[in-house]
């Protein structure tokens, strides 16, 4: 039997409430969604903060770490901060502070930083036990007036402290130093900006509201980034960015002369070496890339050969960056190298504008840039009036001691002798001078050396003073227009601070619209050198150097050895910039770089090791692809088409389908079209020739083509085009190279598609010219 007077525990599970699991998980996740959205990851629009970095700032005031006194241990403000302000992790605290300090991350660093603070190559900061730190001029101007009552302080997480709402100093912290950050279902991303340029922006926005976007982007330009570099990009796609609050530019690295170059390549990254031999160098590299692995990625590219034209890179930096390329050759074009670096590295990166912010009521926002400044006036305009105020009510409650003493130096025998003789002095002072609590307890707290002459006169002119400032602020609270004033006073005096003649505040970024780029291949980086392409019987693909001899050859296709079994098919002459057109019998064409084919010391590479070729297919034809030429396509059927060159290439291995065939069609004639060539003629298995304008032949990227000539039975069996003036010509048989020319052709001369006649005298037995 239990106790009656035992106290029990209630039940816990008294306490489970059935939900629907839906709901609560949807309530619960609403909340850390908002958590992380307005306490976070976005900045406040009114100081750019989010709150870690307001508490590492809070706690570095709180420890006195002015840029006049000595640095602490960092280790020492992250304690404080993750044990007062911020309960999270000390890795996060101390990255976002290492941050703070870093000026290749921060345009204008808020942290001084003493240590290895991590550096632009990508290496991490020291542990927190070894570095030091103090605020930097920057910070203090950001936290100006928090002792003046110009913001709410809001207890801690725990409620044993208070930390500020927000920073009330004047420095445009947010545009000045950017922001990034992704919370739950929408990020922020905001370059830093040239405080100069910023403040112009606000002071012609403070005299005229109305005024347009366009005017605001001639005073602040753009992004003025931390490293330096360029924006390329043109000023509409940069001002759209800002009125939208959205948008993107693209951010490039800085090639830089030598000191002694300057004059001759201004801008241009060339270093002379003697000889004729030159190297460019990078002296700026864009915003968040890491120098470490922006060289590697150079190395990477020249390893690939990707960029055979570069020959090494070398980096030479100590405090300023310096980057050296090498190229393989003096007679490399310079222009052709900067592009080609910066297609293919992270010499040119992509910076996306995502102006989202809190404002005022912790709401996100995407603000444009007049939206977002007229926000910020508003906000400061605030700070103003509590600043006033607050120094209003200093000077009430200073005016009512001062009017105390006075009233105690006018009567002072009187109130001498109720100190010594009143049990109450107090009371009695108090209803004899008609004084409040407040006058009463000052005067009896009065030492006595203060009871001399000088000090009442002090005080009448402290009076004096005092209500001649009073009226003063009180004009200031009572006038939109003196608050608009005294702001744009105050923001000039900051922006002497941060000229474009001082080193801190100087523009760094570049921003002028790249020249059209320079549209290059991978061909462009190749060194020309002539070839000579020899393709076998069973597909073995070889290129020879230099221009073989191949006319004095039997088969055309030069002196070359073969596998047993397989001999000569095809052989070109061209260059190692050439691209190599093969056509198979199903209307496919294939592409192939003459600088990537096998050496013809052996017998080369089955062609179907690089190219998706159909084992049933055979190559009818291989040339050499002219981008401005054409060709001829005929299909065994009779029909056919012209086709451009420059439209035939593929970029991948698996060809281009160009000849559209059905069933057991095959394509059987691919020659090049002369610019001089006016007439087509084409003949039958049934040894019928006809000859048609080339005018009639249609002109096609893909497709069947037209009816070129009309059979009963048989097919086609070949097709050339010619000059009708000059005659049809015709390869005779026999010993030696013998051609026939006839120029009486007129007629065989039908409209495209006509059956044809015997072709003249003497023509072919194999029917092909």
């Amino acid at each position: 039997m239990s106790d009656p007077t035992e106290i029990t525990e209630p039940d816990p599970f008294d306490a489970i409430v059935d939900a629907p699991f839906d709901s609560a998980l949807e309530e619960r996740y609403l909340v850390y969604a908002l958590s992380t959205i307005t306490a976070r990851s976005l900045p406040d629009l009114r100081d750019g903060l989010k709150p870690v970095h307001r508490r590492l700032l809070w706690t570095m005031r709180q420890l006195k770490l002015d840029p006049t006194n000595t640095f602490k241990k960092s280790a020492r403000v992250v304690g404080e901060v993750i044990g007062k302000y911020h309960p999270h992790g000390d890795t996060a605290a101390y990255d976002a502070m290492v941050r703070l300090a870093q000026d290749f991350a921060l345009r204008y660093p808020l942290v001084e930083g003493q240590g290895n603070f991590g550096n632009i190559d990508g290496d991490n900061a020291a542990a927190y036990r070894y570095t030091e730190a103090r605020l930097t001029r920057t910070a203090m101007a950001l936290m100006a007036g928090l002792d003046e009552g110009t913001v709410d302080f809001i207890p801690t997480y725990n409620g044993e402290e208070e930390e500020p709402e927000l920073m009330p100093g004047l420095f445009p912290n947010l545009l000045a130093n950017g922001a990034s950050g992704i919370a739950v279902g929408m990020a922020t991303n905001i370059p830093s900006h040239n405080v100069h340029e910023i403040i112009d922006a606000t002071l012609e926005l403070i005299d005229n509201p109305h005024v347009e976007h366009a005017r605001l982007m001639e005073l602040f330009q753009g992004p003025d980034l931390p490293t330096g570099g360029l924006i390329v990009d043109s000023p509409e796609v940069i001002s759209n960015a800002y009125e939208t609050g959205r948008g993107s530019f693209r951010i490039r690295g800085r090639f830089h002369a030598a000191e002694a170059e300057k004059q001759a390549d201004q801008g241009a990254g060339i270093e002379r070496l003697g000889g004729g031999q030159w190297q460019l160098v990078i002296s700026e590299i864009p915003y968040q890339v890491q120098k470490g692995k922006l060289i590697e990625q150079i190395a990477q590219a020249i390893a690939d050969k990707k960029l055979p034209i570069l020959d090494d890179v070398r980096d030479e930096s100590d405090e300023q960056i310096r980057i050296v390329l090498v190229p393989r050759s003096r007679n490399i074009d310079p222009e052709l190298l900067k592009e080609s670096i910066y297609k293919l590295t992270d010499m040119e990166t992509r910076f996306g504008l995502n102006l989202n912010v809190l404002d005022a009521t912790r709401t996100p926002m995407v603000m444009g840039l007049k939206e977002l400044l007229e926000n910020w006036v508003r906000s400061q305009i605030e700070i103003l009036q509590r600043r006033t105020q607050h120094r209003l009510d200093q000077i009430a409650r200073r005016l009512e001691l001062v009017e105390g003493y006075i009233i105690a130096f006018l009567n002072l025998d009187r109130v001498i002798e109720i100190i010594r003789y009143e049990d109450e002095p107090k009371q009695v002072m108090m209803a004899e001078f008609s004084l409040t609590d407040r006058q009463a307890e000052a005067i009896l707290n009065m030492r006595l050396r203060s009871l001399r002459k000088l000090e009442e006169m002090e005080l009448k002119q402290e009076k004096t003073d005092l209500l001649a400032e009073q009226e003063e602020l009180e004009k200031l609270l009572g006038s939109p227009a003196r608050q608009r004033t005294r702001l744009k006073r105050d923001l000039k005096a900051l922006q002497k601070e941060y000229g474009l003649d001082t080193e801190l505040g100087a523009r760094r970024t570049t921003i002028a619209e790249a020249e059209p780029t320079v549209e290059f291949s991978m061909d462009a980086m190749i060194e020309k050198e002539p070839v000579t392409v020899v393709l076998s019987q069973k597909g073995w693909v070889r290129a020879a150097k230099g221009h073989v001899d191949l006319e004095g050859s039997k088969d055309g296709c030069g002196d070359f050895k073969y596998k047993e079994g397989d001999g000569p098919a095809f052989a070109v002459h061209c260059q190692t910039t050439d691209k190599v057109l093969l056509a198979a019998d199903n209307g496919r064409f294939f592409t192939l770089g003459a600088d990537k084919l096998p050496g013809a010391r052996g017998f080369g590479e089955p062609v179907r090791n690089t190219l998706d070729i159909d084992a049933e297919a055979q190559i009818v034809a291989m040339l050499v692809s002219n981008p401005r030429g054409r060709l001829l396509l005929a299909a065994d059927t009779g029909k056919g088409f012209a086709a451009e060159m420059g439209e035939l290439v593929a970029e991948t291995r698996k060809g281009k389908q160009v000849v559209n065939l059905k069933g057991d069609a095959k394509l059987r004639v691919v020659r090049p079209i002369a610019d001089c060539d006016d007439h087509v003629a084409v003949v039958g298995e049934n040894r019928k020739l006809v000859v048609f304008n080339l005018e009639e032949l249609p002109v096609l990227a893909r497709g069947q083509g037209v009816q070129l000539q009309r059979y009963r039975d048989g097919g086609l069996s070949d097709a050339k085009t010619f000059v009708l003036d000059q005659g049809l010509s015709w390869q005779m048989g026999g010993k030696g190279d013998r051609t026939r020319t006839e120029t009486d052709i007129w007629q065989w001369k039908v409209a495209r598609g006509g059956a044809g006649r015997l072709p003249p005298q003497g023509f072919p037995r194999d029917n092909r010219f």
